[in-house]
């Protein structure tokens, strides 16, 4: 018997809106960052959350070797930063150059200026997940960057917006 066609899945499970963040990692003095869109709060104690990251990434073996990372929420204002950090093959050096970051008071990991929400975590736990692995983080600290800001959606493979 044959599975869900895997583009079907796609067009189902992108039905279910998301928000949109960008994890980030520091690794021997290189910033790195992903966008991920695979991201949920896990439990209130310990205080957890998790993303998925691709195996084939080479986010994921730099974050795994890390072993802590951040987690700024996009806002509307942030489609092109989302797209950039969702690039496969974009240089390592400078990602982050011209993006307004501040660094996190307990991990030194950059976090975007005017995201929605931001949280820096020490990895809790790592899964397999199939293709990706599922990324646990404790949180170690998080706050709201830009209270004002109206936060950056997708649904059915498009950006929205809140009306």
């Amino acid at each position: 018997m044959n599975g869900p066609d895997p583009l079907e899945f796609r067009r189902v499970a992108g039905r279910f809106a998301t928000g949109v963040v960008v994890v980030t990692t520091t690794l021997d003095g290189v910033d790195h960052a992903m966008t991920v869109n695979a991201f949920t709060s896990v439990s209130l104690d310990p205080l957890l959350v998790l993303f998925c990251v691709e195996r084939t990434a080479r986010f994921h073996d730099v974050v795994l070797a890390t072993g802590q990372w951040a987690v700024s929420v996009l806002g509307e204002e942030d489609r092109e930063a989302s797209d950039w950090f969702a690039t496969r093959g974009r240089p390592l050096e400078g990602q982050l150059d011209g993006r307004p970051v501040a660094r996190g008071e307990k991990t030194g990991l950059p976090l975007f200026a005017g995201a929605v929400a931001a949280l820096e975590c020490r990895s809790w736990a790592v899964h397999d997940g199939g293709d990706h692995s599922i990324v646990v983080g404790e949180v170690l600290s998080l706050g709201v960057p830009d209270p004002a800001a109206r936060p950056l959606l997708y649904y059915e493979g498009r950006y929205r917006g809140l009306r």
